[in-house]
């Protein structure tokens, strides 16, 4: 069944490893960090996982009383070491611009800490309508439930229970930690390989 014409199109998408490739970026700021701190941190390990909250991830080589202070600091270097190695991701910019070429709301609900999701969508030229970061999972119902996102556009399980929490349609897109098994074990109802599928995914969709 498509949307409803009775109110606008909103498609909710993830940003790292769904909009963005963000892993050399990212290995970046861990391997200044990991320089600062004199902290071994397996960043090939970090990449492979992305999705979850930059605490979590900071749990696994600091300890408890110290990820506080470090997420701090990874945040303030971050805008220096990650916004210029970071790529977007086949078909994002077209993604995006599908949405709005349907007379629709493209909105980015991340994990990410929102100011520097704000300089990778700057970056790259990808012309969201609106940004919301530091949600994850079903955490990300209340601004999809907020804005009105009938979609929800992510590359993690997570991003599977944040659409369900928000009585969303989850589209799932094997770019990131997840495979196509495990997408639609939680429950992905739409799977793509990339986003370079979902213009005329979208367009079918929304026609019928």
């Amino acid at each position: 069944m498509g949307l409803m014409p009775s109110h606008t199109l909103t498609v909710g998408f993830d940003l790292d490893m769904t909009l963005i490739d963000s892993r050399p970026g990212i290995r970046a700021a861990y391997e200044t960090l990991a320089a600062e701190t004199g902290v071994y941190i397996d960043t090939d390990l970090v990449v492979s996982r992305l999705g979850p909250p930059l605490e979590d991830e900071m749990a696994n080589w600091f300890p408890a009383e110290a990820v506080a202070e470090v997420c701090d600091r990874y945040r303030a270097v971050y805008p220096d070491r990650a916004i210029t190695p970071t790529t977007a991701m086949p078909g994002a910019r077209e993604a995006v611009e599908a949405v709005q070429a349907l007379g629709g709301r493209a909105m980015v609900v991340t994990a990410k800490y929102e100011p520097n999701a704000k300089l990778h969508l700057a970056h790259l030229g990808i012309g969201a309508d609106l940004l919301i970061g530091g949600l994850w999972a079903e955490g990300k119902a209340a601004a999809l439930l907020e804005h009105g996102a009938g979609i929800y556009v992510g590359d993690h399980t997570g991003d599977v229970r944040g659409a369900h929490a928000a009585r969303a349609l989850s589209v799932g897109v094997t770019t990131g930690p997840c495979d196509e098994a495990e997408l639609r074990e939680a429950g992905a109802e739409v799977i793509l390989p990339d986003l370079t599928a979902f213009p005329d995914w979208l367009r079918t969709f929304a026609a019928t």
